[in-house]
């Protein structure tokens, strides 16, 4: 039975660990610090499981409050947990890679100075993402979300001594803050319109929200609702890093290799990917939100998938895919298809995190090389690496009978079937963006894996496969990578979210296609005469020519294509117009506060006036101070005048 207790032990357990490794580094070394956090990390993915069992197949929800943190009025903000299928699932996805990253690390910052500090810091990212998913009330929520925020700035600027490290979490902390102040502002029009922050309460009174008006701009009445989920998703276009609040996601690969793992596949970027799924009854009361969700997460999916075309980083690209891969999700978001894109966000989490963990074993294996173009031939020197990294680049292309392929496939054919404003955009986007994906993942396998030899070999250390702790969490991400799919019936078309997730029944494109669903095997057949199949084979065979068969030909295309490719190498304008505008003008703004206000008017005008007008009267009554007699006696002659003539008056 589900109570209370065990669900503080899922949260905290990661926290002490995190307290152990952190605090009392030096008391226990560095062994100490990873075993208190695998512990931590391990029991809590191990509750994990039991209250997933207790939810699935013993049909246990929990929803109660733990304790009383505020009581303001009739309002009351507090600490509690709801438990329903969304959260179980989330929780176990959560807790499985933060533990696959966990062993993981110890293998890759086994040699860092920092090592109790980062375990420390991953403890802590997983205590704040389990915070978040089993919050029960707003405030929580956004407690788990400003912390996340929190530790990926820590995380992302690890390496702090790096110039480039110290930038990229401080534009990940900025960007963020962006998207979390529209995410703060809709809370406040929640409390406002509800007088509640508990979700079930929020909820109850959705349709009654959803009647009003308010005036956002003189003369032009808005929806309540729609405000509310608008300002709601910015929070969530933050988060997971939807155009225009993407651009911080691809620096954030300054960080070391398991946060990327980490924060890319299966915590923050999905935050946002989870609460507006959360927030379900309030989304479906507005068509006009939902169809901002969908034409944002069709810009994404496709453009940031073009992107990914050019980079040389192998993290990179994979920071790309991870773009474009939330864009998916947010497309099946914004068609009310929320099951297929959590759906989605789970199968992306082992196969997103299986590439990540696999790019940081071929990164160990050629000395920190991190460029494309100097690899090359690596299959037989790393063939757990390779096979693995196939595994991931197979389920993220939806290649049929990998995970991905019925989470992507269930994605495009929802948003076909959608009616919402946008959704004829947003289908050919999707289905575009299969192309593309196949092309950039294979493009990347390649040139790792095959093809002429590229690197170089130092003093006779050819590469090798990396340790243990390293390959073995490949291969444990790898299995869920290809039987994950298996769970698309019943997650996806039939009732395992009933409850959690809520759709109007003019939106349920799901259960329009769900009427056509007969099984895995006709789902496989039926994707092998689909478009998404044969755009991903073209794909990975359009890959293969470039880049294996005729490799001259992608310099050929790039300097042909060239005002094409510097567009795509200056990112769209994205980060040049942030620079130039936001950074440069928030500068500007301060350069003038500094000369009007510190030197002309502090320093001008109080500091130096002041001085200049003590030295002006100084000045004028030195000449009086002259030293001859007969000047002061007229002066006393003068002043006696002056008194007499008052006192007369």
């Amino acid at each position: 039975m589900m109570n209370q207790s065990i669900l503080l032990v899922i949260v905290l357990a990661p926290l002490l660990g995190s307290i152990i490794a952190g605090l009392f580094a030096k008391q226990v070394g560095r062994v100490g610090a990873h075993r208190a956090a695998i512990a931590g990390v391990s029991i809590a993915f191990t509750v994990s499981l039991w209250v997933f069992k207790l939810v699935v197949v013993d049909g246990e929800t929990y929803n109660q409050q733990v304790y009383q943190w505020l009581q303001a009025g009739s309002l009351s903000l507090e600490i509690g947990f709801l438990i329903d299928s969304l959260t179980a699932m989330m929780m176990v996805v959560v807790t499985f890679v933060s533990l696959m990253v966990h062993i993981y690390t110890i293998g890759y910052m086994h040699d860092d100075e920092g090592y109790a500090r980062f375990f420390s810091y991953i403890s802590l990212f997983t205590f704040s993402m389990l915070m978040l998913v089993m919050a029960n009330n707003f405030m929580q929520l956004f407690f788990g979300w400003e912390a996340v925020g929190l530790v990926s700035y820590l995380l992302i600027g690890f390496w702090y001594k790096k110039p480039t490290a110290i930038y990229a979490n401080l534009k990940a902390f900025l960007v963020n803050r962006v998207g979390d102040f529209g995410f703060l502002l809709g809370i406040a029009a929640v409390l406002m319109y509800a007088g509640s922050l508990d979700y079930v309460q929020v909820f109850a009174q959705a349709p009654s929200i959803a009647e009003q008006t308010m005036v956002v701009f003189s003369g032009t009445q808005w929806s309540v609702m729609s405000v509310i989920c608008i300002l709601l998703f910015i929070g969530a276009m933050g988060k997971s890093a939807q155009v225009p609040l993407h651009v911080w996601l691809p620096d954030s690969m300054e960080g070391p290799t398991p946060i990327s793992a980490l924060i890319h596949a299966a915590t923050m970027v999905t935050a946002g990917i989870f609460m507006v799924a959360r927030m379900s009854p309030l989304f479906e009361f507005s068509e006009t939100a939902l169809s901002v969700v969908l034409v944002i997460g069709a810009i994404t999916a496709l453009f940031m998938g073009f992107l990914g075309l050019i980079q040389n980083d192998i993290k990179r690209v994979i920071a790309y895919s991870t773009l474009s891969q939330l864009g998916y999700m947010t497309v099946a978001l914004g068609a009310s298809a929320y099951a297929a894109g959590i759906f989605h966000l789970m199968t992306h989490a082992f196969f997103k995190a299986l590439l990540f963990l696999a790019a940081g074993a071929v990164i160990i294996a050629l000395h920190h090389e991190q460029d494309i173009r100097k690899m090359g031939g690596l299959k037989n020197y790393l063939p757990i690496t390779y096979w693995t990294s196939l595994v991931g680049s197979l389920a993220l292309i939806g290649f049929p009978g990998m995970s991905g392929f019925f989470s992507k496939d269930s994605i495009i054919e929802a948003v076909h079937a959608s009616t919402i404003a946008g959704s004829d955009f947003a289908y050919y986007a999707v289905l575009s963006g299969v192309f593309i994906t196949a092309l950039y993942s294979f493009r990347l396998f390649f040139l790792v894996f095959h093809g002429q030899e590229r690197f170089e070999v130092s003093d006779g250390h050819v590469p090798h496969e990396p340790a243990a702790v390293i390959t073995a969490p490949l291969i444990l991400l790898a299995i869920p990578s290809v039987v994950a799919g298996l769970f698309v019936g019943n997650m996806v078309f039939g009732d395992f979210f009933d409850g959690a997730i809520f759709v109007l029944a003019e939106h349920d494109v799901l259960a329009h296609h769900a009427e056509s669903y007969h099984g895995l095997i006709a789902f496989i057949l039926h994707g092998l005469m689909a478009p998404p199949f044969w755009l991903a084979i073209s794909g990975v065979a359009t890959a293969y020519f470039l880049y294996i068969k005729r490799p001259d030909i992608p310099a050929k295309l790039q300097q042909r294509f060239l005002w094409i490719y510097q567009i795509l190498d200056n990112k769209y304008g994205f980060d040049n117009f942030n620079d130039k505008v936001f950074a440069g003008g928030s500068r500007l703004i301060g350069r003038i506060f500094w000369r009007l206000g510190d030197q002309v008017l502090i320093d001008g005008a109080m500091v130096n006036g002041t001085a200049k007008t003590v030295g002006l009267v100084a000045k004028v009554a030195r000449k009086i101070q002259s030293g001859y007699l007969y000047h002061y006696a007229f002066a006393m002659i003068l002043g006696v005048w002056l008194l007499l003539t008052l006192f007369v008056a």
